[in-house]
């Protein structure tokens, strides 16, 4: 498409097919959104509809593809604005000349003006091209946009002056035309440009494709990625990329800082889920089955979201094309009312066309059309950079208007990896011995609060450990090891060493740490220690949440843990005590969620939060959230922890801001422009530097938002 005229003309054509509800079409990332009956929504159907208007309309292209026609449709502009550029330059000279007074006789400026409309050839019927094809378009859809006004402009211009030199004057208007081609050329690449950028966002969600070894009919081939299915096996190499969704089947390190950005490696046991982005750092070659092919990764479908939630358009976007919808014939009908009002009022012929050249060019509703997509797809593509991926762009609007801030506990303001609070051990006993034994005892356990107990064991202390000669577990109560001293070791939960017939003393800081999970840990004398571990808030959790209760916004935390675990992380993190929602189904969530002050915005990770990111406003996702929880938020975090929902507040406030301005600046542009220019004598020259300036003022105050640095405090 050429520009926003295109876009509606599209949308306008494809409103009228029988079956069709809504149809939203993006001009900067070239995309439809239309729902409607099956029938009327096919491919087919609507690629012929779209055809008659002479655009093609194919499946969304992969970004690639994306920058592809987007680095064409540069040149293509590029080598038009050379060609405009060129002759223009000697038609604008030579107007020049004229306007001066700076040639001899009024001979030389006739022959001077012929010399200006020759230069001026090229410019109008190659470089203005696009313009009057797109014009017929928007005309055959029946939706004049600004490609009419800038077509009518440019043949009005010439005409005139043609008419002129044919009467024998030198006061001619080809140059007004250049100069409206050439400067709506460069607001054009400029735009392009912009949108090129906005692409380059979703970069970070594309790899690249290569060959990849898989095991196949009993022996290591390699194969294309693309051609690589679910359920294949795949061998990661040392420091290979990996680029398929897929679980292991042995652990290993792993690097995710390029999708998650976490700074240190992680080690993934076997049969644990990895996604395609992160990097095996392992010595030596493992193997992964895939769950997941080309197109169908966790990456290719943030990408396919994001991409398809652009076309939707928020309430300013909506505010805007109904605005430029309205503004184009309204500036055709003026045009026409101008010429013979400018008659009767006693104004020559001249004077009159002129006058109604004008008000064709100066109402052209470029920056009208700009004003909000380029805003949108700026503030998407910065919240990307900050690692936010947007599936719906449009949310940004609601975003920058929220008033409630309500998380999940477990796995959005947590890590979900529990770590020792607290510790006591019956009178003599030695940490370090302790550890030691411990570290023994609870060595290749796959319970979770064995694997902190084993971090808090090698946290201090000698990092040797015994051997254990025999194990006796019983999964999800404790553990019974004989270590190669031939010492007898127990550890497990309260309960199941009671059924062990060990006693345990009182503790007195039960009361204190109820909230806590408890570990008791005996040896042949019976009871040794006891261990209290809990659930860790993210390192952000703090931080985030002051600077979000320091903005004015209303937070909370909305959990179905207990009371004590809620309170007590809500103290870490510095939320008040009624802050904080303990107890509570995920239907309760929902209602607790509607009765804070909206617009509100939900942070949960599992299924059971589903419902509340579907209640709220706005839902985001946290990095390792729930297949459930990402398909019902409007945003996902690339990034562990919060921190994401801060700057994704500030960019929002900041987007909606530089909307606000476009709109209002475009709008107050076109509204005062037509009311003088009807009015008062404004030269086509003026208009045109006028129009122009409107236009490239929006493309810089959005790219101003793409290029600036996150505002988090909005």
């Amino acid at each position: 498409m050429w520009c926003t005229s295109c876009a509606l003309a599209v949308e306008g054509s494809l409103k009228r097919l029988e079956g069709v509800r809504e149809v939203s079409v993006h001009y900067p990332s070239a995309t439809l959104c239309i729902s409607g009956t099956p029938a009327a929504t096919q491919l087919s159907t609507l690629a012929a509809k779209v055809k008659r208007l002479g655009y093609r309309l194919t499946e969304l292209e992969p970004v690639g593809d994306a920058h592809g026609r987007l680095e064409s449709e540069s040149r293509y502009l590029t080598l038009r604005l050379m060609v405009g550029s060129l002759f223009g330059m000697w038609t604008m000279l030579a107007s020049l000349l004229i306007y001066a007074g700076a040639l001899p006789s009024e001979r030389v400026e006739l022959v001077v003006a012929w010399v200006s409309g020759a230069f001026s050839l090229p410019v109008v019927l190659f470089a203005g091209m696009p313009f009057y094809r797109a014009g017929w378009r928007t005309l055959m859809a029946k939706r004049p946009g600004m490609d009419v006004l800038v077509s009518l402009g440019v043949i009005g211009a010439v005409m005139v002056s043609v008419w002129l030199l044919w009467r024998g004057s030198a006061e001619v208007y080809f140059d007004t035309a250049v100069m409206l081609i050439v400067l709506l050329l460069v607001g054009r690449l400029v735009e392009t440009l912009c949108r090129h950028r906005g692409l380059k966002a979703l970069d970070a969600l594309t790899l690249p494709d290569r060959n990849i070894k898989v095991w196949q009919n009993e022996r290591w081939v390699s194969l294309p990625v693309a051609e690589v299915a679910a359920e294949m096996r795949v061998e990661l190499a040392p420091g290979e990329l990996v680029a398929l969704d897929g679980t292991l089947d042995e652990s290993g390190w792993i690097d995710t800082a390029s999708l998650t950005g976490e700074s240190l490696p992680r080690h993934f046991q076997a049969g644990q889920a990895i996604y395609a982005g992160c990097r095996y750092l392992g010595t030596t070659p493992i193997v992964m089955q895939v769950s997941a092919g080309v197109g169908k990764r966790r990456l290719d479908r943030l990408c396919d979201e994001m991409r398809r939630y652009q076309a939707k358009k928020g309430e300013l976007q909506k505010l805007a094309d109904r605005f430029a919808a309205w503004l184009s014939p309204l500036a055709m009908v003026l045009a026409l009312l101008t010429l013979p009002a400018a008659l009767l009022f006693g104004l020559g012929w001249e004077d009159a066309l002129v006058r109604a050249l004008s008000v064709l060019v100066v109402a052209c509703p470029c920056a009208v059309g700009l004003a909000v997509p380029l805003a949108s797809l700026a503030g998407s593509g910065q919240a990307m950079q900050q690692g936010v991926a947007l599936r719906d762009p449009a949310v940004l609007e609601t975003l920058a208007r929220i008033r409630s801030v309500a998380m999940d506990k477990t796995g959005t303001l947590t890590t979900g990896s529990h770590a020792v609070l607290h510790w006591q051990a019956r009178e003599g006993a030695d940490r370090q011995a302790l550890q030691r034994k411990l570290r023994a005892a609870v060595a290749g356990s796959e319970h979770p609060l064995a694997q902190a107990l084993a971090r808090w064991a090698s946290s201090l202390g000698d990092q040797q450990s015994e051997p254990c000669e025999e194990v006796n577990e019983v999964p999800g109560e404790g553990r019974r090891v004989k270590l190669s001293s031939g010492e007898w070791l127990s550890v497990g939960s309260a309960s199941w060493m009671a059924r062990q017939r060990i006693v345990l003393p009182d503790q007195a800081e039960d009361a204190a740490l109820a909230f806590a999970s408890q570990v008791m840990v005996a040896d042949e004398a019976g009871w040794l220690a006891t261990l209290y571990l809990s659930d860790q808030p993210v390192d952000d959790a703090e931080p985030s949440v002051k600077r979000l209760l320091a903005s004015g916004y209303v937070v909370a935390m909305i959990s179905g843990d207990r009371q004590g675990a809620v309170s007590w992380l809500g103290e870490r993190v510095g939320l008040a005590r009624e802050a904080c929602y303990a107890q509570r189904s995920p239907e309760a969530k929902a209602r607790l969620l509607q009765a804070l002050p909206s617009p509100t915005l939900y942070v949960g990770d599992g299924l059971n939060d589903t419902l509340s990111l579907a209640a709220a406003d706005v839902g985001i996702a946290p990095l390792n959230a729930s297949e459930a929880a990402r398909e019902g938020a409007s945003a996902q975090l690339m990034t562990p922890g919060i921190g994401g929902v801060v700057k994704l507040l500030g960019i929002a406030k900041r987007t909606r801001r530089i909307m606000v301005q476009n709109l209002f600046f475009s709008a107050l542009y076109n509204t005062l422009a037509l009311g003088l220019v009807v009015l008062m004598a404004i030269p086509p020259l003026v208009a045109v530097l006028a129009m122009a300036a409107s236009s490239l003022t929006v493309t810089i105050n959005a790219a101003r938002l793409a290029w600036a640095e996150p505002d988090e405090e909005g």
